[in-house]
């Protein structure tokens, strides 16, 4: 009797051995794929870093340049000093905005926390997504007034 059983207890057996694995099979898939997103999320938000950061010296050096040509056209003499004031005014502004870049820069990345939410991958993804677009903001901040400062220098009065 018990030979008669003993292919359908083995049946069973392999039946439910078979479903645990394509059950964890899927878990294991989901895991990877998130795992996936979490990792490309990651190296999205530091090629942004990285891309910034490239820019970073030249954001200074550009700074004091055009702190250095700010100066210089304070010692014109009186009419000078007075035609070039709409220049100086645009100067002014690029300064300010190469500073605010520079600004928005460290205080990313003295807010990115690199192990945020490594235990919760949901939240993770979340937080990544948040600075993946802060870090974009910033670099589009680099870049633009980079340029702006760059075609002023370029052009003069």
């Amino acid at each position: 009797m018990i030979n008669n059983k003993l292919p359908l207890i083995i049946f069973l057996i392999l039946l439910v051995t078979a479903c645990n694995n394509a059950d964890n099979k899927h878990d294991g898939n989901k895991k990877e794929e998130t795992k996936s997103q979490v990792d490309s999320l990651m190296d999205d938000v530091m090629e942004g870093h990285d891309e910034g950061m490239a820019k970073y010296s030249k954001l200074t050096a550009m700074r004091k340049e055009v702190q250095r040509v700010i100066d210089s056209l304070s010692k014109l003499p009186a009419k000078a000093k007075e035609a070039s004031a709409p220049y100086k005014t645009k100067l002014d502004s690029a300064a300010k905005d190469l500073n605010i870049a520079i600004s928005s820069m460290d205080k990313w990345m003295e807010e990115f926390n690199m192990d945020s939410a490594v235990d919760n991958i949901e939240l993770r993804i979340q937080y990544l997504k948040n600075e993946k677009m802060k870090v974009g903001n910033v670099k589009e901040t680099i870049l633009n007034s980079l340029q702006k400062a760059d075609s002023l220098l370029k052009s003069k009065f």
